[in-house]
């Protein structure tokens, strides 16, 4: 049974009052991670922060990891939720994940210690965004952002060494867009999503033209 969101239950995590709709997107982390009266942080307590900005939230945070080295099988594992809010994005639905997914949580320790690596990066991505073009980040072309997502969620997900970080980042960049309502990141998102097309076609040829030799080179 699915949990909807942008209503979650907050539990001993993030009680704080809801953000002011101009409040950053590492500002809100970094109060969350400061906030002493909690002991674990879940994907719940972030969407109850986010409010009606959860898609971008939510899209940046499972995708982020795969831009940056990680354990063989993360992609996939997080390529899965990904699936699931780029296709609502599409849809034109409200975000919702499975409660096995929502109600996933990290020792606040833990989410403090990812945030500090993440925060002064993500500020300085913030001082580039701003609301414009603002025909760009509603819909119907907020609907083409999601389906660009879910094909890039679906090459993130496929189990090809190195060719991950390219769809992470496209990815990020449309968070990031959707986030701060600022359709010139959605058309560097767009930019790097032919990148990561060219790329991907590329690289099957590769791979398929690498199969064809050694069959050949082993039965013929």
């Amino acid at each position: 049974m699915p949990i909807k969101l942008p209503k979650p239950q907050i539990g001993q995590a993030w009680r704080r009052p809801p953000r002011e709709p101009g409040r950053k997107f590492s500002q809100i982390l970094t109060d969350i991670a400061e906030d002493e009266g909690t002991e674990r942080v879940s994907l719940a307590d972030l969407v109850a922060a986010m409010g009606d900005r959860a898609f971008g939230a939510l899209l940046f945070v499972f995708a982020l990891p795969n831009i940056l080295p990680a354990p063989p099988g993360s992609s996939a594992i997080l390529g899965i939720p990904l699936m699931f809010l780029s296709g609502q994005l599409m849809l034109g639905k409200q975000p919702w994940l499975p409660k096995f997914i929502a109600n996933r949580s990290i020792l606040r320790a833990d989410f403090a210690a990812i945030v500090m690596r993440a925060a002064p990066w993500l500020a300085k991505a913030e001082k580039l965004l701003r609301p414009r073009l603002g025909g760009l980040v509603q819909p119907p072309a907020e609907y083409l952002i999601g389906g660009i997502c879910l094909l890039m969620a679906l090459a993130l997900a496929l189990p090809i060494p190195f060719a991950n970080s390219v769809p992470a980042l496209t990815i990020c960049l449309f968070a990031l867009g959707v986030l701060e309502k600022d359709g010139a990141w959605v058309i560097a998102g767009t930019v790097m999503a032919l990148v990561s097309s060219v790329l991907a076609v590329g690289l099957a040829y590769t791979l398929i033209k690498t199969a064809i030799l050694v069959i050949n080179n082993a039965f013929f």
